[in-house]
C-alpha cells in the first residue's frame, strides 16, 4: 500500500512512520524538502555544491536526532532549522567573525535613495527574464542575516513565526529583518532596472 498521499495530510501518520525507520516516509520526506533545504542553504552559503552537502548532512542529522524531536514545531519547521544551524556552521568555518544572531534593533530603518515605482514602466521595456536575473542578483547581494529571513518568508512562504524559531530571532527582529531586506530589494531592483530600461531607450534611439 502506497502511504504517501497519506503522509500529506497527517503529520502525525507521517513522524511516526519516520520514527519505524519506514524507507517511504523518508522518501516522501526527501521528496518533499530536499530541494526547499537546497534553496535555503545556496541562498546563504552561495555555493552550489556546498549547498549540496548540507542537504545530504540535513537528512543525515534528521535520522541520527529524530528520537530528539519533540512535535513541537512542524516537521518542515525542524528541518530547515538544521539546515540552517548546518549552513552557518559553515559560514563561520569561512568567516569566524560571522554574527547571525538577534541583536537589539533601535528602530531605524536605511531610507532608499531611489523609491521609483518601476512596476509601471511600459511592458516592452523589461522582460520577465530580466527582472528575474536582477532579483536573483539583489537577493544574494543582501548581508547574510537579512538574506535568510527573506527567502524563508518570501520564497519558501513560511509564517513570521515560523521564520524566527529557524533563525533563533525574536518575531520583533524577524519583522525588522524581512521590512529592510525589502527596502534593500526594492533600491537594488530601481537602480539596476533604470539602467536596463535608459540603455534600451538609448539604443533605441
Amino acid at each position: 500500500m502506497n502511504l504517501q498521499p497519506l503522509y500529506a495530510d497527517d503529520a502525525a501518520l507521517l513522524l511516526a512512520a519516520l520514527r519505524k525507520r519506514e524507507p517511504e516516509a523518508f522518501t516522501y520526506l526527501f521528496e518533499q524538502y530536499s530541494d526547499k533545504v537546497y534553496r535555503l542553504a545556496v541562498s546563504l552559503l552561495k555555493d552550489e555544491v556546498s549547498a549540496e552537502g548540507v542537504v545530504q548532512d540535513t537528512f543525515l542529522r534528521l535520522i541520527e536526532r529524530l528520537d530528539q524531536f519533540e512535535g513541537r514545531s512542524h516537521l518542515g519547521t525542524w528541518l530547515y532549522r538544521i539546515a540552517y544551524n548546518l549552513s552557518v556552521d559553515r559560514l563561520r568555518k569561512r568567516n569566524p567573525d560571522l554574527v547571525l544572531e538577534d541583536e537589539p534593533e533601535d528602530g531605524r530603518l536605511p531610507i532608499p535613495v531611489h523609491l521609483i515605482d518601476w512596476t509601471q514602466w511600459p511592458e516592452q521595456m523589461l522582460t520577465d527574464a530580466e527582472v528575474t536575473a536582477e532579483l536573483d542578483k539583489a537577493i544574494a547581494a543582501l548581508p547574510e542575516k537579512f538574506r535568510v529571513v527573506f527567502v524563508l518568508r518570501e520564497i519558501e512562504g513560511l509564517s513570521t513565526q515560523e521564520t524566527a524559531a529557524i533563525t533563533a530571532l525574536t518575531i520583533s527582529a524577524t519583522k525588522v529583518r524581512l521590512h529592510r531586506a525589502r527596502l534593500f530589494l526594492r533600491e537594488q531592483l530601481t537602480q539596476s532596472l533604470l539602467a536596463i530600461g535608459s540603455e534600451k531607450e538609448t539604443n533605441e534611439m
